[in-house]
């Protein structure tokens, strides 16, 4: 999205808040000199599969997947805050760079949490180097926000697992080497009878059934498994511990959605501005109507009360060691429909070039809207802030 503006880059004021310290700040110099690099500078949107795999090589050799994935591969710890930072970073200069980051990390996030000492050392280093391509699959066609109602089922074979069913929706499907897939193995009824696999790309069984195209192009595809069978070694934590896996690292990047969603809703100001102050209108500027200064008031408040939602979710969980189930969602939440409603005001205030094919504001609002869907939709984090409440309370 960057190569049609004249901005420079975010704005950093948020910096300043208690939130970070320096270690953050350093990190941030590193991400925006990687934003103007050439890696940035020549995506190719008509090609989304090689596009993503030149980010993933790029971001990889500068150093950057580690704030996805964790430095160390024996106790993979990941800063929520840095992920925040450079997903907030990289959607403000461009969509598809931010989705390379982020998937690195949420495909590889149960491999940290509950993988053995040898998953660990065969997946993290290639895929933290940017030599491989990870994928998260939960999704099923029948069974999105319902996990409970999975069907794609692995069932024990001696020392190994057999797998049979499909995914549907899976980011990075039919690009990456490497799947953490999400099975019913029947140890308990509903969510209790879930377990976490590893499965690589090349394993007989394992195929892609169908890609997958949406508004903001993105590498997606349905995947499927027929008797693949794989060592029961490749199993991530305890059977029937799956569902508790999948909420665990989707609690980590959660809010990073909610950061991505601040880059989207950042950039559509940032270029608000810029147009608002040169559009001539009525014999003044379209920045000098009361409409459009209680549109940017608007706008700029609703992108700081997110921002402060998303950045306490991850301090919490960094700084405090505390559950963040409840603050993710609500900051998913929040940021997803705020920069939602950001990019349809400068939609408006752009006028004609805002639903022009090409222009940011457009490209903006093919880009935010998949995000009040996936890592559990806008209804559902009401429920689960709902259920946190009733917990507590």
């Amino acid at each position: 999205m960057s190569a049609a503006s004249s901005l420079n880059g975010p704005t950093r004021d948020h910096l300043d808040w208690p939130f970070f310290d320096e270690r953050h700040r350093e990190f941030l110099a590193d991400m925006d000199a990687f934003a103007k690099s050439s890696a940035m500078a020549d995506i190719d949107h008509g090609d989304v599969d090689g596009a993503c795999r030149r980010l993933v090589k790029a971001l990889g050799e500068a150093g950057l997947i580690a704030a996805a994935t964790g430095t160390s591969d024996s106790e993979p710890l990941i800063d929520s805050r840095l992920a925040c930072l450079a997903r907030e970073t990289l959607a403000w200069h461009d969509g598809l760079a931010d989705f390379a980051f982020a998937m690195q990390g949420l495909g590889t996030g149960a491999i940290g949490l509950a993988g053995s000492a040898e998953l660990r050392a065969a997946v993290l280093p290639k895929v933290r180097a940017g030599e491989w391509l990870s994928a998260f699959a939960l999704s099923e066609r029948d069974a999105g926000s319902d996990v409970a109602a999975m069907t794609c089922a692995a069932r024990a074979d001696g020392d190994h697992y057999v797998l049979d069913g499909e995914k549907t929706w899976i980011s990075n499907g039919g690009i990456a080497d490497v799947y953490t897939v999400f099975a019913r193995t029947g140890e308990a009824p509903g969510t209790r009878g879930i377990s976490a696999f590893i499965i690589f790309a090349d394993d007989p069984g394992f195929s892609i059934a169908e890609r997958i195209e949406v508004i903001a192009p993105h590498p997606l595809a349905t995947i499927r498994f027929e008797n693949c069978r794989i060592p029961a070694s490749r199993r991530l934590g305890a059977p029937g511990q799956g569902f508790k896996i999948a909420m665990r690292t989707l609690d980590i990047f959660r809010a990073s959605v909610a950061a991505a969603s601040l880059g989207f809703a950042r950039r559509a100001l940032d270029e608000t501005l810029a147009h608002v102050r040169t559009r001539p209108m009525f014999g003044a500027t379209l920045g000098d109507l009361q409409l459009t200064q209680a549109a940017l008031g608007d706008m700029a408040t609703g992108i700081d009360a997110a921002a402060l939602l998303t950045y306490r979710a991850a301090w919490r969980r960094d700084v405090q060691h505390l559950p963040t189930t409840r603050e993710a969602a609500m900051a998913k939440m929040t940021a997803t429909e705020t920069a939602q409603a950001v990019i349809d005001r400068a939609v408006q205030l752009f006028g004609g070039r805002g639903v022009k094919v090409g222009e940011i504001a457009e490209k903006l609002y093919r880009e935010i809207r998949a995000l009040r869907i996936y890592e559990g939709a806008t209804e559902v984090q009401k429920l689960i802030v709902a259920r946190e409440l009733l917990k507590t309370n």
